[in-house]
């Protein structure tokens, strides 16, 4: 994004030329069109021309509808994403790798395809704060080194260095964003509702770990600056100005909620009582530092904590 005049006049600015009417607009391909893909979609309409690549031919009529083409092509069928090629002038990569192996085939194949013409000005990928591992809470900037302790943080690695490759050898200016915890009252698991209804334990004040969150309309907001205000090859952490830990977290929602706080367990207790995925995330703990994300990109967050994102939620 350049410094603007207004939202609606260098932001989505069109450039001159003798191109059909069609593709006199930028062009926004959104790759893994979910709840994310879709907030972008609201805050960017009818700016720009919207794409989005769905491996589900089921949901061409409702990306229709919402004013959004739709491309039927999988990320796990390569052949099928050939007419992507040389369609957009920015992309909206949120796509997740795949469920095994150590690297991001997902992502390759969609490079693959991209770099065949050289109409994309801009990418942003959406990776995750995991990448950063283990941090013993402290506070992380995005100048921290990875170190992925999981094969899913692992493959989202892999995901980045092919994007910053990607940017260096097409003159592409690419973006990554390090997401934690997504949530929002409008989104499908998107509260601790219903983890408080089940009376998931949490655990207790001295092994609790740091948990950072980001609501989903700020994270759709992060990715449309970062697709016009994002400097070449750089990377920011997408996160609110919480800094709380994960059970305190829970405590918050159930006061907001009226519902009873989780119970506090141990860690030994926790490693015999929570499935593996719930562990793996109270195995890290880290406070995400979101300077970049406000000096650079310049977003002012619509919910600057969770406290104010989880108040909608409070029926």
């Amino acid at each position: 994004m350049p410094a603007l005049r207004s939202p609606h006049t260098l932001l989505y600015a069109t450039r001159p030329g003798a191109l059909p009417a069609r593709f006199r607009r930028e062009r926004v391909l959104l790759v893994g069109c979910g709840d994310i893909g879709l907030r972008v979609a609201r805050e960017l309409r009818p700016r720009v021309r919207l794409l989005a690549l769905t491996s589900q031919a089921s949901r061409v009529a409702a990306l229709r509808a919402l004013g959004i083409t739709p491309l039927v092509g999988n990320l796990d069928k390569p052949a099928s994403l050939k007419r992507l090629s040389g369609l957009a002038t920015r992309v909206v990569h949120m796509a997740p790798p795949p469920d095994s192996g150590s690297q991001d085939t997902r992502t390759r194949a969609l490079l693959q395809v991209l770099r065949r013409r050289s109409a994309v000005q801009s990418l942003v990928y959406g990776s995750t704060s995991g990448v950063y591992g283990d941090c013993q809470g402290e506070v992380v900037t995005e100048h921290r080194a990875v170190n992925a302790a999981t094969a899913r943080a692992q493959r989202r690695i892999d995901a980045e260095q092919r994007i910053r490759h990607f940017g260096r050898a097409g003159a592409v200016r690419v973006n990554t964003l390090r997401i934690p915890g997504i949530y929002a009252p409008n989104r499908e698991g998107g509260t601790p509702r219903g983890r408080l209804l089940k009376g998931t334990p949490v655990l207790q004040a001295s092994d609790d770990v740091y948990t950072n969150h980001i609501h989903a309309d700020d994270l759709a907001r992060a990715s449309i600056a970062a697709l016009w205000r994002g400097r070449p090859a750089r990377v920011y952490n997408v996160n609110d100005d919480t800094c709380l830990k994960m059970g305190d977290y829970f405590d918050l929602a159930a006061d907001l909620y009226g519902l009873p706080r989780p119970q506090r367990v141990p860690r030994a207790t926790a490693n015999a009582q929570l499935p593996l995925m719930l562990l793996s995330f109270m195995g890290e703990s880290r406070r995400m530092d979101n300077t970049r994300l406000k000096t650079e990109l310049r977003v002012a967050l619509r919910y600057a904590t969770v406290a104010q994102g989880l108040m909608d939620d409070k029926i």
